[in-house]
């Protein structure tokens, strides 16, 4: 049998000094426990997949933004399922970050920090794909 298919987004949050917000998973997480990710999450049946980021990172991090351009795409495979994960850039933000139960940590990093740090699956094929310098 086919594996079923989710759409998850994710959006690529900067600061000041060009430093990306990154949330490090729970580490009873059911996919990459403890591994550090962008913040987003899944589009609910029926929602727009940009209303689903804009929902995802208040949820997650308690900021208020709008959607600015695309970055990349890339396929995640699970034991129960596979993911399509739309990175998006975001602007305009407002508020202070405050983390969601589902993760325990976060941080502003550079690219070079990012690079050393235990990454998400579909976080390292987004920065393998691009050859990232953001």
């Amino acid at each position: 049998m086919d594996k079923p298919y989710g759409l998850t987004m994710r959006g690529i949050i900067k600061n000041d000094n060009d430093e990306i917000l990154i949330l490090r998973r729970h580490p009873k997480s059911r996919t990459n426990p403890h591994k550090w990710e962008l913040p987003g999450g899944k589009v609910d049946p029926g929602e727009f997949f940009d209303e689903a980021l804009i929902r995802e990172i208040k949820e997650e991090t308690s900021l208020d933004g709008k959607i600015g351009d695309f970055c990349e795409a890339v396929q995640d495979d699970y034991v129960h399922k596979r993911t399509v994960q739309i990175i998006m850039y975001l602007k305009d933000l407002k508020g202070e970050v405050k983390i969601s139960d589902e993760h325990d940590d976060w941080m502003w990093a550079s690219l070079d920090k990012i690079k050393e740090l235990e990454l998400s699956t579909a976080f390292e094929k987004v920065i393998k794909k691009k050859n990232w310098k953001i």
